[in-house]
């Protein structure tokens, strides 16, 4: 039924919307902060072997997020995004099973180069959400200790997948992790995967790339081209294309790249190593 309206209450309800209307405006939302970008020159250190105090010089590092980020200089903080962490399969398969990728005979499937890892199952909505409801408190904790941004390991697990991931599954999940990052203030790094670079930065929204070894696999420029100066890389010891002096001189590696011993050594390590160009 249209309800009447008498003329007293006429009257009252227009001095109520002109009363509205000549009411100042409230104070404007506040903006977001602007997300972390890398600079356009520096020099990194990788540490996810151990945190170490900064070599001099070093103007932006890169730790696990199990760490503090280093004091006075911009850290990023690793999420293991797309598998388990060791010694954490066993709290994934009791929590959040769905989430767990299982092979044909129901086993978990795991990474053939990392065996206490496993890979997540970015298949299902449901399966996705759970991953990202179980990495957003660690994605939270990054940012409340300091991180100013999160790098995603193993995107590329779909390849480790026998096809049983594709693609597209694994973009899913990696837009849902850009978006859980940069809900907490934090910039969104994607991990490797140049196959899909485009595609990781237009569809899943990452606002710089961490490369591993593009020198010694002569990927470097296909990076530069999509995520321009938004680029790290880490070259390692055991397997250079050539001397390190030689990776240098050839002039290809993005600006912010170092040379580390393949384990991350802490400096207090005897195998330790640190250089720069």
């Amino acid at each position: 039924m249209m309800r009447r309206f008498g003329l007293g209450m006429l009257a009252a309800s227009t001095a109520i919307v002109l009363a509205a209307c000549s009411a100042s405006p409230g104070p404007a939302p506040l903006e977001p902060a602007p997300l972390f970008t890398l600079p356009p020159e520096g020099r990194i250190d990788y540490q996810l072997g151990g945190a170490s105090d900064p070599a001099p010089g070093v103007t932006l590092v890169v730790r696990d997020a199990s760490e503090q980020p280093a004091t006075g200089i911009p850290s990023i903080c690793y999420v293991n995004g797309f598998q388990t962490q060791p010694g954490e399969l066993e709290s994934w398969l009791a929590e959040s099973p769905e989430a767990v990728l299982l092979d044909a005979t129901g086993d978990p499937v795991i990474d053939p180069n990392w065996p206490d890892e496993a890979l997540l199952d970015p298949r299902t909505p449901e399966a996705r959400t759970a991953i990202v409801d179980r990495l957003g408190p660690l994605i939270d904790a990054c940012a409340a200790a300091g991180f100013v941004g999160v790098e995603f390991d193993n995107l590329d697990s779909y390849s480790r997948s026998d096809n049983v991931i594709s693609i597209d599954d694994a973009l899913a999940l990696a837009t849902l992790l850009v978006e859980r990052a940069h809900e907490a203030g934090l910039a969104a790094g994607q991990k490797n995967a140049l196959e899909i670079v485009e595609r990781g930065r237009d569809e899943a929204g990452f606002d710089f790339i961490v490369l591993e070894e593009c020198d010694r696999w002569e990927e470097c420029g296909p990076a530069i081209e999509v995520y321009g100066d938004q680029v790290m890389n880490i070259e390692y010891t055991d397997d250079l294309r050539g001397s390190w002096a030689e990776v240098c001189a050839r002039g290809e590696l993005p600006a912010l790249s170092v040379l580390r011993d393949r384990m991350l050594a802490p400096a207090s390590s005897p195998d330790h190593v640190l250089a720069h160009c």
